[in-house]
């Protein structure tokens, strides 16, 4: 297992690639995480267009602050989403305040529901971003069973597993994404937690 403090190989050099300038660097991470983004930003904005602006943006900040992210904390993906997730939301904030001042509803209550669907959202994102990170075995198991309606039976025979592992699958991924509630999730990026 690797060190918390040892990142993978290919997140040291891209980040020195990218420090570097390398234009083909960033549209390597560009392809690589695309889709990580733009899922995450549509999850938390529930737009299309705001989460194609909020994609460009965070590849103009990786582009331009290659060294904000610390190999040391983590994987290069789970920064990529951070950084994502706190662009998201201060869209959201930034969009919907602006919406509430125009109609005339910045009352204490209408901040209160905004900040209330930026916890949901967060919490929407954060569970996206788990089940995309963890071990295939236990994303197959849980969309098998999600998805699909299988029970842990079924769910074995389908992934071709003992009754006993399909099990264990199914409980270790859904306590992994019973962590997208917590602030502090286990495997969440850093500064994931919260709604800021």
């Amino acid at each position: 297992m690797a060190k918390r403090d040892a990142p993978p190989r290919w997140d040291r050099k891209m980040q020195q690639r990218l420090a570097r300038g390398e234009a083909a660097a960033l549209g390597e991470l560009y392809d690589r995480f695309a889709s990580l983004v733009h899922g995450l930003a549509h999850r938390v904005l529930g737009d299309e267009r705001a989460a194609d602006g909020v994609t460009r943006e965070v590849f103009a900040h990786v582009w331009e602050h290659p060294d904000a992210y610390d190999p040391g904390q983590g994987p290069l993906r789970t920064w990529v989403a951070a950084v994502t997730h706190r662009l998201a939301v201060q869209r959201l904030r930034a969009t919907e305040t602006a919406a509430l001042a125009e109609t005339g509803h910045g009352s204490a209550e209408a901040t209160e529901e905004l900040e209330l669907r930026v916890r949901h959202a967060s919490v929407a994102a954060r569970a996206d971003y788990i089940v995309q990170a963890m071990p295939a075995p236990l994303r197959a198991a849980l969309e098998l069973a999600y998805f699909q309606r299988r029970d842990y039976r079924q769910t074995a025979a389908d992934l071709g597993v003992t009754e006993d592992e399909a099990r264990r699958r199914l409980r270790l991924g859904l306590q992994l994404l019973s962590t997208a509630h917590d602030t502090a999730a286990p495997g969440a990026p850093p500064g994931y937690g919260g709604a800021a």
